[in-house]
């Protein structure tokens, strides 16, 4: 997709997701001590780092150092409200003001930390030629259901045939995702 389609989708969402992300802020806060936002650093396009946002579902100074612990659906460092944000993949939506700073894309694949880029072999770093997206053809073929090397395999494949009628595929199936919540625990 161009980056004026990017900030055209992102500008709209983030306005018509408005009213959910203030009663999402407003759960968080009553639920646990900590700000509305999480905040990580994540490497991008060419490999340059950003702080990409998301909304905190998990207790204040629960965030492992390096390249974590997994989530799984009854982890009890995530919240009442982070449970359902986590479900619902509403925890996500501040990536959106990540695509109008113009360091995510709708589409891509998704940002890591740089720990796990740290080991990641020349093939791997490919999948940096792009920039990272809200989501992308490793999301839409499983998610947190395959293997990690198979994931960045499937984003280096979306470098290679990115196109315009891909990330539309990408984007129908992620919608679809959403609608019906498969693939969308990491459980």
């Amino acid at each position: 997709m161009s980056r004026a389609l990017d900030i055209v989708i992102a500008a709209l969402t983030t306005i018509v997701l408005s009213p959910l992300l203030l009663i999402a802020a407003i759960a968080i806060r009553l639920g646990s001590r900590g700000p509305v936002f999480y905040r990580q650093r994540r490497v991008g396009l060419s490999g340059a780092e950003f702080e990409m946002l998301k909304l905190r579902t998990m207790v204040q100074g629960s965030d492992p150092v390096g390249i974590g612990t997994a989530v799984t659906r009854d982890d009890p460092r995530v919240t009442r409200a982070g449970r359902f944000l986590r479900r619902t993949s509403l925890d996500e939506v501040p990536n959106l003001l990540n695509v109008l700073r113009g360091e995510m894309a709708i589409v891509g694949p998704r940002p890591t930390i740089p720990a796990q880029v740290d080991d990641y072999t020349p093939f791997q770093k490919r999948r940096h030629e792009v920039l990272p997206g809200i989501t992308g053809w490793a999301q839409v073929q499983g998610r947190a259901g395959i293997p990690w090397e198979e994931r960045i395999e499937l984003d280096v494949w979306y470098v290679d045939n990115r196109s315009f009628a891909l990330d539309l595929r990408i984007l129908i199936r992620t919608a679809w995702l959403l609608i019906t919540g498969h693939g969308l625990s990491p459980d």
